[in-house]
């Protein structure tokens, strides 16, 4: 494991067709009071002209900007090139749509030197528009000081991926980034949290998420395939379940019911090796709840998945079932409207 070159912070930004965007995200970067800093531009298979963005502004500031030009194969794997190619004590991941605020690094290096047993620092993040507007402050649960990734995790997400500053020997120990095509950075954060890595908190604004007219990877209603779900709520739950989280905890009764729920949704499609998997997940993950995940289980594979799950989500809409008092919301909602 290598510690780095001392106080300088690598910045890593996946980057696929988004010149827009971009040159402001490297600006928010370059403008960090403190000095030390390089810009890893990971071209993620651009094919609009970004790549000629990327090298310009590489060109323009050589001693301070790298371009790696790559495959496309997603931001997971373009983080991961960034990251071993990163030279820096510290580990800064950011979207090349969203941007940094000028203090960022100062007050969170300052906040790991005085903690030195805390591996990662997050602070305020906030949802801006296109023209910097600010829509929510704080964005997601950033304005809470959490002293660990878990069991938060099993409900959202609950910062952004620019949010935290990452020692470098944390990254060396988190391993390398998924290839999951979306949630790569929740799937991430997930082995951090089960290496129990504790966090320091920043009570002070550091990131900007930007909402805009153009596509994120987080819009458009679109999630994990199936299959990769099973990644995905595999790594979820076995990072919990390192560092204790009990199984009556409401974070761990919103896992069953969320993997549950993803199970019929497979079985819907017909894909019933994907809904058992994850109903492994949830019996696996339940309490009070496996005697009905079983239920379950031994109906679909007498009847037919697709069948069973076919009545079963017609009966519920009928009872007008939509959520349960175990399905906690997710940090951006109100409480008034749970996820279903």
């Amino acid at each position: 494991m290598s510690a780095g070159v001392p106080d300088l912070v690598s910045v890593v930004i996946p980057v696929r067709d988004r010149a827009r965007w971009l040159p402001a995200a490297v600006q928010s970067a370059l403008d960090q009071r403190h000095p030390r800093v390089e810009v890893l531009l990971c071209d993620d298979g651009s094919t609009d002209g970004t790549e000629r963005t990327i090298d310009d502004l590489a060109a323009r500031a050589p001693d301070r900007i790298r371009a790696l030009h790559l495959p496309a194969r997603g931001p997971g794997p373009a983080r991961e090139a960034g990251r071993l190619a990163a030279r820096g004590e510290f580990i800064q991941y950011l979207d090349s749509d969203d941007l940094l605020l000028p203090d960022k690094f100062s007050l969170q290096i300052a906040a790991l030197r005085a903690r030195p047993e805390c591996g990662i620092a997050y602070g305020i993040t906030r949802l801006v528009d296109e023209q910097g507007r600010i829509l929510v402050d704080p964005f997601k649960w950033t304005g809470r000081e959490i002293p660990k990734l878990f069991p938060g995790l099993l409900v959202d997400r609950w910062w952004c991926t620019h949010t935290p500053l990452y020692r470098r020997e944390t990254c060396d120990r988190i391993g390398p980034w998924s290839d999951l095509r979306y949630s790569q950075d929740w799937e991430y954060d997930a082995r951090a949290g089960a290496l129990d890595v504790p966090l320091v908190f920043v009570d002070r604004p550091v990131s900007h998420h930007r909402q805009h007219a153009g596509t994120r990877q987080t819009q458009g209603g679109r999630w994990l395939a199936p299959p990769d779900q099973i990644r995905f709520f595999r790594a979820l739950l076995a990072g919990a379940l390192a560092v204790g989280v009990a199984k009556e905890a409401p974070e761990m009764k919103h896992f069953v019911r969320w993997t549950f729920a993803a199970a019929r949704a497979a079985a819907r499609t017909g894909d019933g090796a994907s809904a058992s998997g994850l109903l492994a997940l949830a019996e696996s993950a339940a309490i009070g709840s496996a005697r009905t995940v079983r239920a379950y289980r031994r109906l679909s594979e007498g009847l037919g998945w697709r069948s069973v799950a076919v009545v079963s989500e017609t009966l519920r809409s009928w009872r007008g079932r939509r959520f349960g008092r175990d399905t906690l919301p997710k940090s951006w909602m109100m409480p008034e409207n749970p996820p279903c």
